[in-house]
């Protein structure tokens, strides 16, 4: 265990770092930070806790929460068994939800959002959600990921080419520019993102079926009653937007917000003031029925 401190506002909050061990055995890495009720963080793909948006949300939000910032499995400091499947990443968020308590708040962003709502339908003890920006397809805005993304990466990763699968990804899945992600191998991050690339079919599973450019299945998210806040960048692509508002659209108790300004790399001076909000307003208005 690691202890370190941050200051926030004139105050010193402590930082730990854990082992936890999810239900299949598997060690999962987690930092804990701030005071307050618990807060659950979830990164998207290429991300893990000191190399992600979430590590400056994580502090502009622990004056309020007591946040769990976790690596998900195959990166950072956690384990990686094989073989791999969405339930075990569920069960994942499910040990960490554990150890904050027994339920928390959750925010996910891009396919950490995606994961979140998962763990959510199955019934995870998830109180309050809140997502930005899951990279969900349900209209002709963009072409639809392929069928077989996950796995093109897969064969990719099993053959050495980690840049590749990086390179396939940011194309044909996040819809960048061949032109763009070209000049980024020329960048000291791209060895970074190919040191995790071997978890972009995780990403690709927990994506399913849902960047098929097909609409949302209602059904799908049915059971996922809790109060849920779904948010877009304003500049985040318009195939985004327009996922998120269909998702809003499909959940049962949903709220939908553009944050002004932000693309899908959302700065976190902008996200927090919304999310501390969203979720002291659902507190308030849980404890309003309470007898």
């Amino acid at each position: 265990m690691r202890r370190q401190s941050i200051e926030r506002e004139g105050h010193s909050l402590a930082t730990t770092r854990k082992q936890l061990r999810s239900q299949d055995g598997t060690r999962i890495s987690v930092e804990i930070k701030g005071q307050g009720p618990p807060l659950i963080l979830i990164d998207g793909a290429l991300s893990y806790v000191g190399s992600s948006v979430n590590d400056s949300l994580s502090e502009g939000v622990a004056g309020d929460y007591t946040v769990f910032t976790y690596d998900r499995r195959g990166r950072g400091e956690s384990d990686d068994p094989a073989p791999y499947a969405v339930e075990r990443e569920i069960e994942d968020l499910e040990s960490v939800i554990e150890l904050a308590g027994g339920s928390a708040r959750v925010y996910g962003i891009s396919s950490g959002a995606a994961l979140a709502l998962r763990a959510a339908a199955s019934g995870a003890a998830i109180d309050v959600l809140a997502i930005y920006d899951a990279p969900f397809v349900v209209d002709k805005s963009r072409e639809p990921i392929p069928g077989d993304f996950r796995e093109r990466l897969a064969e990719y990763i099993d053959a050495g080419r980690r840049g590749a699968a990086v390179h396939y990804f940011m194309t044909r899945g996040v819809g960048m520019p061949a032109m763009l992600v070209g000049t980024m191998r020329l960048m000291p991050a791209w060895r970074r993102l190919k040191a995790v690339a071997h978890t972009l079919p995780y990403d690709a599973a927990i994506l399913g079926d849902n960047g098929s450019g097909a609409p949302l299945r209602q059904e799908q998210w049915a059971s996922v009653g809790i109060p849920t806040l779904v948010v877009a960048g304003s500049k985040s692509p318009a195939w985004t937007q327009s996922a998120m508002r269909a998702l809003a659209q499909a959940l049962p108790n949903a709220r939908y917000q553009t944050l002004e300004g932000q693309m899908h790399i959302v700065k976190a001076s902008a996200l927090a003031p919304v999310l501390l909000d969203f979720l002291a307003t659902t507190t308030e208005r849980a404890g309003a029925v309470r007898p």
